[in-house]
């Protein structure tokens, strides 16, 4: 289809075409990187652990410092996406990738596995969502929010598609030459997808929408509504991916079988899907201040019906379902926290400055959510303690709006 015709109220950026061609690149190479680079280690780590000896509190360690790492890197990878686009970063995020996933699978020792994903975290904070959302605000404007849901909604399915992919490989191969061959899969499909599918002009941040008083991103970054914003997503992310963590226990704690319990951590990945097909009408209804302090106490209150109710089984998978939802949302929440309060533009540098702690509270999340049951007692206290800390998120989340918004 040829590009032609601009976007109404968007011009000299991108045709619609144009735009649907963005759009769909950055949904297959989200998936495949995110299966890649993320979802697959959970399938591989006893593999790994076993045929090694090497602990897997330290295989799993490794693959937390890609995280911390990528986390230190996504600063300056924002400012870069400002000024020059995704296509260069995300096209030179996949070739380094690509390699790494290789390092990964050909470390000798625990030296070069720890740099290996040290380099992969560095690829992470290039390909993964910082980018992407940054790609799709810039590039939507006012439309933003259809595509992110979009984005999300297909990204959602990478889980489903790398994990079950990856456990069949390792099944015929082992866990080095099943990373060998996700490199393959994912180099063939990132680096020509980002350096041919992301082309086009950067647009300038003035043809974003009106309505936002813009400041330097240091300033903003210094406020206390980009401050209180911070804390609340940090906290919100720490709960939410350690119930995440803790969901399978919790449900066995519960008298619930260990397929039983899969099943509701599946269908909670459901859930997001719906949850997430809301999000365009209650962004259209609600201020930004109101959403936001919404969905995270809905966060709470779902989190500790899960730490309250006994059984029967039905009733605790509905409440992982609604888990799910609320966990959906908070996704598009997170990814439009900065253009809705802000404008897009000075996106990519304070979305990486707001990704940084999210991601250290993410990396800390599976590890602290464990040491938390087993100091209280059991999952069912911890998932009270994980909602009154999303309750805090909350109230936090009231101070996050500047007072000229």
């Amino acid at each position: 289809m040829p590009e032609t015709g601009p976007v109404v109220g968007r011009p000299g950026v991108l045709t619609r075409a144009g735009l649907r061609r963005v759009l769909v690149v950055l949904c297959v190479t989200e998936v495949t990187s995110w299966g890649v680079l993320y979802y697959a280690f959970p399938v591989l780590a006893p593999s790994i652990a076993d045929t090694t000896h090497w602990p897997v509190p330290t295989v799993t360690a490794a693959f937390s410092v890609s995280q911390v790492v990528a986390a230190f890197a996504g600063i300056p990878v924002g400012r870069l996406l400002d000024r020059v686009g995704p296509r260069p970063v995300m096209t030179a995020g996949s070739v380094l990738a690509a390699p790494s996933v290789v390092a990964i699978a050909a470390a000798p020792n625990l030296v070069w596995f720890f740099a290996a994903w040290t380099a992969a975290g560095l690829a992470m904070a290039a390909v993964l969502y910082q980018p992407a959302f940054a790609a799709l605000t810039r590039w939507w404007g006012p439309r933003r929010v259809t595509a992110l849901t979009a984005l999300t909604l297909v990204a959602g399915l990478a889980s489903t598609i790398f994990a079950p992919l990856t456990a069949t490989l390792a099944d015929q191969l082992d866990w080095r030459r099943t990373y060998v061959t996700l490199a393959v899969v994912l180099a063939a499909i990132t680096i020509p997808a980002h350096a041919i599918g992301l082309r086009g002009a950067w647009p300038h941040p003035t043809t974003e929408a009106h309505g936002h008083i813009h400041h330097s991103p240091d300033r903003v970054a210094r406020s206390r509504a980009f401050l209180a914003l911070a804390a609340a997503m940090s906290l919100a992310t720490f709960a939410a991916f350690a119930v995440l963590i803790g969901l399978v226990p919790l449900l066995i704690e519960r008298g619930l079988s260990t397929a039983t319990a899969a099943w509701a951590l599946g269908l909670g990945g459901a859930g997001q899907v719906l949850g997430r097909l809301g999000y365009t009408r209650l962004a259209a209804a609600t201020s930004v201040r109101t959403r936001t302090v919404l969905i995270l106490a809905a966060s709470a209150g779902t989190t500790a019906l899960l730490g309250l109710v006994p059984g029967p089984a039905a009733l605790l998978i509905a409440a992982a379902i609604l888990v799910g939802a609320t966990r959906g949302i908070f996704t598009l929440l997170q990814a439009t926290a900065i253009s809705d309060r802000w404008g897009a533009r000075h996106y990519g540098h304070l979305n990486g400055l707001l990704s940084a702690p999210i991601l250290f509270a993410t990396a800390l999340a599976p590890w602290a959510g464990t040491a938390l049951a087993q100091t209280l007692g059991g999952y069912h206290t911890a998932f009270l303690a994980l909602a009154v800390a999303t309750a805090v998120a909350a109230v936090l989340a009231a101070a996050s709006t500047a007072r000229s918004q």
